[in-house]
């Protein structure tokens, strides 16, 4: 089915992104993998191609365009190349909407010219060891104590935390729903500690750490958005951030069912490492056209839902209900097709360092972050009844 989601300027902006990843992040990403977490100076490399900080104003060193079309085209050229290391939609597409819309002036000329540059590194910390996807659970604290806050809990799984030099936490200032608040906190805090989070399954190369708030003083100028509207600016945010995950899953299952239709095509026959296997040509096997035809059939499907998400997105009129949708119904069918692809492939695909193997196992933390499966259904039935 052809795309008309795009224009001319962004399939141009495409090229550039595609130059980018293939010339200063797959050279390097099996390096990062090994270190856990990629090199800053991909994050400048970007920040003077003008890939980050898309639409914020250029008066602080961002791209002005009000185009959230940008932001899909670098996610999906990312998840192209299996490139989760370096976390540039966290940062501009998640991260960039509070910097911008919740700032003061002073904040944002503080923060927003190193935001763009790749200089100032960001990531934001809501999740807890006993607080998931349940916002309310959060128990951080911020304490108000003369010009200052003084935080104190535990944050974990955290994208980009170890680098980041601007932490967004969500802190609890009160009780109730409207008892949480967003603070920036700098990198070099007094009382922040960090820790690498090792032995995940998958995205090796991405920085996930676990941090620590002990005692640690926030200047009261560092929060956002005003105290006790953290939820609020939360679940204004969340669906951005699900049609994000949304689009790099569907653009991960295209890239799989590609490379499957690649191998089994130039390969000729296949199989010969299993006895009881065919060995012929694809052409030969119905059975196997039939599944490739159900895996581009469910890619299609998911693609045309998202891309329509990413249409009412840019209208404003994406509701929390229908991100929810796309997120669990991309992130599950990649983790469906990228299972079927690497069957298909059989030995060829099963190998470490693979892209379909490697795209198989970063695709579950897809259905987890940025809420679980199980928690968009529940919010899903919870519109319906």
């Amino acid at each position: 089915m052809r795309r008309s989601l795009f224009a001319p300027e962004h399939e141009a902006f495409r090229q550039t992104v595609r130059d980018f990843v293939d010339e200063e992040i797959v050279p390097y990403h099996a390096d990062w993998e090994a270190a856990g977490h990629v090199d800053r100076s991909v994050w400048r490399a970007a920040g003077r191609r003008g890939l980050l900080g898309m639409d914020i104003p250029e008066e602080y060193g961002g791209g002005g365009l009000a185009d959230h079309r940008y932001h899909v085209v670098v996610a999906e050229e990312l998840a192209r190349r299996g490139a989760h290391g370096p976390s540039f939609s966290l940062h501009s597409e998640i991260i960039g909407p509070y910097l911008r819309d919740l700032t003061t002036e002073d904040q944002r000329a503080r923060w927003l010219p190193g935001f763009c540059l790749g200089t100032l590194l960001t990531c934001i910390a809501i999740t807890e060891p006993e607080a998931g996807s349940d916002l309310q659970a959060i128990r951080t604290r911020a304490i108000r104590d003369g010009g200052d806050y003084v935080l104190n809990g535990q944050k974990t799984f955290i994208t980009n935390g170890m680098l980041a030099d601007l932490i967004l936490v969500i802190a609890r200032t009160g009780d109730g729903p409207r008892g949480a608040s967003i603070f920036a906190v700098e990198g070099d805090t007094i009382g922040l500690s960090r820790r690498p989070l090792a032995n995940k399954t998958g995205r090796q190369a991405q920085d996930t750490a676990e941090l620590s708030f002990t005692d640690a003083r926030v200047p009261a100028v560092n929060l956002l958005g005003g105290e006790g509207r953290a939820f609020a600016h939360l679940l204004r945010n969340l669906p951005t951030e699900r049609l994000s995950i949304a689009v790099a899953a569907t653009a991960t299952a295209q890239q799989a069912v590609d490379d499957t239709l690649r191998l089994l095509s130039e390969q000729g026959q296949y199989g010969n490492e299993d006895a009881n296997a065919y060995a012929g040509t694809l052409h030969d096997s119905q059975g196997m056209r039939f599944q490739l035809a159900e895996l581009a059939t469910a890619v299609t499907a998911a693609r045309a839902f998202t891309d329509q998400c990413v249409h009412a997105h840019m209208a404003g009129s994406l509701e929390s209900t229908d991100a929810a949708m796309v997120k669990w119904w991309a992130t599950e069918t990649c983790q469906r097709v990228t299972d079927r692809c690497l069957q298909l492939q059989a030995g060829r695909g099963d190998v470490a360092g693979a892209p379909t193997a490697r795209a198989w196992l970063d695709a579950h933390a897809q259905t987890i972050y940025g809420g679980t499966t199980e928690v968009m259904k529940e919010l899903i039935s919870q519109a319906l009844l």
